[in-house]
């Protein structure tokens, strides 16, 4: 089960870096290539998605299994993008907006389908959170982002989201954020919450990774800056074997 791998992993007090997957960004020649990268330095965990795809999820997901002999955990914008070839999903529930699609209308689609499957769903709150400039999945989700200064806001949401049963919580600013969550704000929402704390977006360089672990985050998910700059994986996890 993953999100026992999770929980494991934190109980031992050890950092998981997850690599985004876009499908739309990583096929062919490129996915081939990424596949042997990280073979040769291997993450903790695969999360393949994102907000707006329009190539197939399945061959994505089936490639990196067979490539890398590891879990894969999709990280869904909306039913569409479900298959029955992943571990698990994120199960994700946008408490940080007021859409209800996304807080509830989507997950009645995608149920029966996560069941009939066998998929092991991980109920997840997702937060996005103001990274400097508009982001897809804002635009998307048609909901605003928490501001960055408003930690009392993030960790209020955060505590709603873990009374409500949620098992994580995904802070995210966004794909191409020009800033990631502060450390302040990562500290605030981590002092609020016994459960799983994940960070991504704008995470761009080894010290702004170090510093989202430092503060509280137990997972960092990276995606673009892999993508232009594929040399910062194996620095990448030696910050998250560090700390």
């Amino acid at each position: 089960m993953i999100y026992d791998f999770i929980t494991d992993k934190i109980r031992r007090k050890e950092k998981i870096l997850a690599l985004l997957i876009d499908p739309d960004k990583c096929s062919g020649e490129k996915l081939d290539g990424f596949i042997a990268q990280v073979r040769r330095n291997p993450p903790q965990l695969i999360l393949v998605g994102g907000s707006l795809i329009s190539n197939p999820v399945e061959p994505v997901v089936a490639a990196l299994k067979d490539g890398l002999n590891m879990p894969v955990v999709l990280y869904p914008g909306n039913p569409n993008h479900l298959t029955p070839n992943v571990d698990a999903v994120l199960f994700l529930s946008m408490i940080s907006g007021r859409n209800p699609d996304l807080l509830i209308g989507s997950h009645i689609i995608a149920a029966p389908y996560i069941r009939k499957h066998g998929i092991e769903p991980i109920p997840t709150g997702y937060m996005l959170i103001d990274g400097g400039c508009p982001t897809s999945v804002e635009y998307i989700s048609q909901t605003r982002p928490i501001p960055a200064n408003k930690t009392d806001i993030a960790a209020a949401t955060a505590m709603a989201g873990e009374m409500l049963g949620l098992k994580m919580i995904y802070m995210d600013a966004g794909s191409g954020a020009v800033n990631p969550v502060s450390p302040a704000m990562l500290k605030a929402v981590r002092a609020s919450v016994a459960i799983p704390l994940m960070a991504g977006g704008g995470i761009t360089s080894a010290e702004k990774l170090k510093l989202a672990f430092t503060n509280g985050a137990d997972l960092v998910v990276v995606g673009n800056v892999l993508e232009k700059s594929p040399e910062l994986l194996n620095s990448f996890l030696n910050i998250t074997a560090s700390v």
